[in-house]
């Protein structure tokens, strides 16, 4: 029986409970059977994989390679992973360079079957850094299933301190978070936009990422994530706006069915009058 992440709360409460409770929940969670089980699976196979062909016909290896880039829900999509890993990183015109989800790129550019004339499965250390993101990721969808907006944060918490260091302009890191689902929700939920909002020109939304974050966070380049006190306070405001909406949603709900009840009675009332 797997271990299920405990979150006794919600909003920044539950969020400062798993932070103090992460590292032993974490390594409850990895020490299940089922996991150990695949990771077992994964060290002792992906060294003789040659190829994108052998990786997604072996689909409990594949599980596990998924699983790593949290793209586990594209596992049946064998065709389009073969080809994202085939074509590779290096050229520009590679399919994993066209999509605006750049797990993917990190995918094809893990593996190397389109980069090199050996892939990288055949380096020693290649299973110990995939079993490592495969249970990090593992246990966020763990999480998710007690809480999406803690599976966000956590990703958002581990996403961003790598963003805010890598070697892009800022409109580069900008758009990457645009371009991330699991990044957009956190920040449009955080900076107060609509879902619509992701359908306007992207040069807006740049300019009203940029404009939301200076007016709610202090800033507007993603390298202020570099300092993970920053990270937190989106984390906070995110968390909070989220359980408003949620609150806001359960009372309209709610006030919705006391009104049809209220009219209903006032119906009635009327009708026994008039009998």
């Amino acid at each position: 029986m797997s271990y299920t992440p405990s979150i006794p709360l919600g909003g920044y409460a539950g969020w400062a409970f798993l932070t103090r409770t992460r590292a032993a929940q974490m390594e409850a969670f990895v020490s299940s059977p089922t996991l150990q089980r695949d990771e077992a699976y994964f060290r002792d196979r992906i060294g003789g994989i040659s190829t994108a062909e052998d990786l997604v016909a072996d689909r409990r290896l594949l599980s596990v390679a998924l699983g790593a880039f949290g793209l586990e829900a594209d596992i049946d999509s064998k065709y389009f992973i073969r080809k994202v890993l085939e074509d590779g990183t290096l050229d520009p015109d590679a399919l994993a360079n066209k999509l605006a989800d750049k797990r993917y790129l990190e995918f094809s550019k893990a593996f190397g079957f389109g980069d090199y004339a050996t892939p990288r499965t055949k380096l020693s250390d290649f299973a110990d850094t995939i079993i490592a993101g495969y249970e990090t990721r593992s246990f966020e969808a763990a999480v998710g299933d007690q809480s999406d907006e803690m599976r966000l944060a956590l990703n958002a918490q581990r996403e961003l301190a790598t963003l805010a260091g890598r070697s892009l302009t800022d409109d580069g890191r900008w758009f990457s978070v645009m371009g991330s689902a699991p990044l957009r929700e956190v920040f449009q939920t955080a900076l107060g936009l609509p879902s619509a909002f992701a359908a306007i020109d992207l040069d807006q939304q740049l300019a009203t990422f940029r404009d939301r974050a200076e007016s709610v966070l202090g800033a507007s380049e993603i390298s202020m994530f570099g300092d993970p006190g920053k990270i937190e306070e989106l984390i906070r405001v995110f968390l909070a706006r989220a359980e408003a909406q949620s609150n806001a949603t359960v009372y309209s709900a709610q006030s919705t069915a006391l009104t049809l009840l209220q009219s209903a009675g006032s119906r009635g009332g009327l009708l026994s009058r008039h009998v």
